[in-house]
């Protein structure tokens, strides 16, 4: 089985084996924005086809329990309505792993995407193949290939916080979705020269060697950190404090990357109540590196945890 199972004596005494899909994903599809000539019936049944596509499909070759099924919901915010059934949209990615022997869930992505353009007619089946991403309609196309790229990290981020790199497979098939994106005037976020922050940065930032101790700090940040602070809190707090030593050595060589920025976005009131009540000396240390690594939360950092 690919991580821990959190209920395994039931499942044991059950005999319990069940195959589920990877994802227990909830997509919402937000129209407000959009004109009341719209006919709104196209965004809900968006939202459905949306919901099936993501679990339904299997997206790996693993075997996962219904308890393992990773929790993430995609925010679908229609900003414009074009012609011919196109939209402009922004997505919200939200992704949790629960920590073990706790009801608590941490976050594993929690991420704005501006840049999502596509065209969706009622009734229209969705399609993904990642081995041909790229269909005869560039903008329809884009948005299986902009969900399906953002299942991969989460699934990579998931895999990434059980084992040490053990997600660099779906790193590498989201890094696929980004070589062989569709490509049309109107779509954006698939290219280098798109801006800083985008699918391109993100995954070249995953895959590459510069940010191999950001692997380690997820491992140590959930395994060696979350997992064990119900059993053993002063020995989870230390695991998270050396996920955090790392990520600011990163931070030191490679300021400002959109890497640290992803992986600590959503993170700051969990980080804050886990060393509220630690000891001076270490609330103190934990302070001054989040505030080095996290900056938009300095001074929430500087007030919380003084």
């Amino acid at each position: 089985m690919r991580k821990l199972k959190f209920i395994i004596c039931l499942l044991l005494a059950t005999g319990l084996s069940v195959r589920a899909q990877e994802l227990r994903a909830k997509v919402t599809v937000i129209s407000n924005r959009v004109s009341s000539q719209t006919d709104k019936k196209i965004f809900q049944t968006l939202q459905t086809a949306l919901n099936n596509f993501l679990n339904n499909r299997k997206w790996t070759n693993d075997a996962f329990q219904s308890q393992e099924r990773i929790e993430c919901n995609f925010l679908i915010n229609i900003d414009q309505a074009l012609e011919n059934n196109a939209f402009k949209a922004s997505l919200t990615v939200q992704a949790a792993r629960p920590v073990y022997n706790s009801s608590y869930l941490s976050p594993l992505v929690n991420y704005l995407d501006n840049a999502l353009t596509f065209r969706y007619a009622q009734f229209t089946p969705l399609e993904f193949n990642e081995n041909r991403i790229q269909g005869s309609d560039p903008l329809a196309s884009n948005l299986t290939a902009t969900l399906a790229y953002y299942v991969y990290i989460i699934l990579g981020m998931d895999y990434n916080s059980f084992s040490l790199k053990g997600g660099d497979v779906y790193f590498q098939k989201a890094q696929n979705v980004v070589n062989n994106a569709p490509e049309s005037r109107d779509i954006t976020g698939w290219k280098a020269f798109d801006g800083m922050r985008n699918r391109y940065w993100l995954t070249e930032n995953l895959l590459s060697a510069r940010y191999t101790l950001v692997h380690d700090a997820m491992y140590d940040y959930f395994r060696n950190g979350f997992d064990k602070l119900y059993a053993a809190a002063p020995e989870g707090r230390k695991g998270v404090l050396e996920a955090l030593n790392k990520l600011n050595q990163v931070n030191t060589e490679q300021p400002n990357s959109m890497i640290l920025q992803f992986f600590m976005q959503g993170r700051s009131d969990e980080l804050i109540r886990l060393y509220s009540k630690a000891p001076p000396d270490e609330k103190n240390r934990a302070r001054d590196l989040l505030q080095k690594i996290d900056i938009a939360n300095g001074p929430r950092y500087q007030q919380e945890l003084k």
